[in-house]
């Protein structure tokens, strides 16, 4: 059984309006925890950075990425799962390199997550 909702130390949303929590909707507070520890996980980053990624637009895109496993019949978990799972299958290309001075070749999740986090750091000094 697969308990990835059961962490208490997950980041609330800063962006419930929009970014992953507000395309969830409904699904949302069941979601969130799930996203956060998955992705956590996935790329080795903390919470809070993936806190971070889920609240900006590319966490709306990661949504939608779960609500389409919704679509397709699978269970929220699985959806997440998967999401995380195709993401990191992905990598940065030359032109998402250029834009964001993320690493060519880096798992797309994991860089983005870490730019996000780099970005909400220097948005608050």
């Amino acid at each position: 059984m697969n308990t990835l909702h059961d962490h208490h130390d997950t980041p609330a949303s800063r962006n419930e309006a929009w970014g992953f929590w507000g395309t969830m909707r409904e699904h949302a507070a069941l979601a969130w925890p799930m996203a956060i520890t998955s992705i956590a996980e996935a790329t080795g980053e903390s919470p809070e950075a993936v806190r971070a990624f889920l609240d900006s637009w590319h966490g709306r895109h990661f949504a939608d990425e779960v609500s389409n496993g919704l679509h397709a019949g699978q269970s929220l978990i699985d959806a997440v799962q998967s999401a995380t799972a195709r993401w990191m299958t992905w990598t940065i290309t030359r032109s998402v390199s250029r834009e964001y001075g993320i690493p060519r070749g880096m798992p797309y999740l994991q860089g983005l997550v870490v730019h996000h986090d780099i970005f909400e750091e220097a948005s608050a000094d």
